[in-house]
């Protein structure tokens, strides 16, 4: 939970508009329209490029039509810009759990502005037992893996989500996950007082869901990152180096 659970985004509720030129959906280059659109607001705009998001798209391999889930949305920053990238032929199943939405009035606020959009359909189950419907083609998580591990939460959260994730994806489908590096070897032991993870803790938990690691990327480290800050220290908030992890559901 972003500063347990403190953070969100003020929304738009505009329709998202139209789909994209014809590249392949790994050419960051294709997402520019998507980015631009009027869903998406001027504060996601100026984030964009410390966030990476056309890359971050073209590494989940998103495009118009697809059907995608947007796990735990925060503020909604990346739901707005699937909502933007699926286009009117696409759907996005936006999922913020229960127990945020109790926890702090913005993170109901952000889901039920997702919930207005056009091709926007909000979720609201408990952090366990997501309800994701069946058949998607990308289940996608940024910064908020690690909050599967808070204490608050049961041991087994983690593996239930995961679960969950497995069988609502489509066989080939992806399930990408970003959160912020913790020190190698580190394992769960700065979920809590620094939400932050062991890459190779996330690595091994989803492939015991039996998922495949599809690829990896370095597009949003930051090599002066130490790994032993609070996230929200200010010595390194917005700028934490994070791992980005691609996996692929067996066909």
């Amino acid at each position: 939970m972003r500063r347990t659970l403190i953070a969100a985004l003020f929304l738009t509720l505009a329709a998202p508009a139209v789909g994209l030129a014809s590249i392949p959906p790994q050419d960051p280059t294709a997402y520019a329209a998507a980015l631009a659109d009027s869903v998406r607001t001027d504060a996601d705009r100026e984030r964009d490029a410390t966030r990476h998001t056309a890359e971050t798209l073209a590494f989940a391999e998103v495009a118009p039509g697809q059907k995608v889930a947007d796990m735990i949305i925060g503020g909604g920053y990346f739901t707005r810009a699937f909502a933007a990238a699926v286009g009117p032929s696409g759907h996005v199943t936006a999922w913020q759990p229960a127990e945020f939405i109790g926890f702090q009035a913005s993170y109901k606020d952000a889901i039920d502005a997702a919930d207005a959009l056009a091709n926007v359909d909000a979720i609201r189950s408990p952090i366990a037992a997501p309800a994701f419907p069946t058949g998607l083609d990308l289940i996608f998580t940024a910064q908020n893996y690690h909050d599967l591990h808070l204490t608050p939460f049961g041991a087994d959260t983690a593996s239930k989500v995961n679960a969950a994730a497995f069988a609502a994806l489509k066989p080939g489908g992806l399930y990408v996950i970003i959160d912020h590096h913790a020190v190698a070897g580190s394992g769960l032991s700065a979920a809590n007082d620094l939400h932050r993870i062991d890459i190779e803790q996330v690595k091994r938990e989803v492939t015991a869901a039996g998922f495949v690691l599809d690829g990896e990327t370095d597009i949003l480290a930051n090599t002066t990152d130490p790994r032993t800050a609070n996230v929200f220290d200010a010595s390194i908030r917005g700028h934490t180096s994070q791992f980005a992890l691609r996996f692929r559901k067996p066909r």
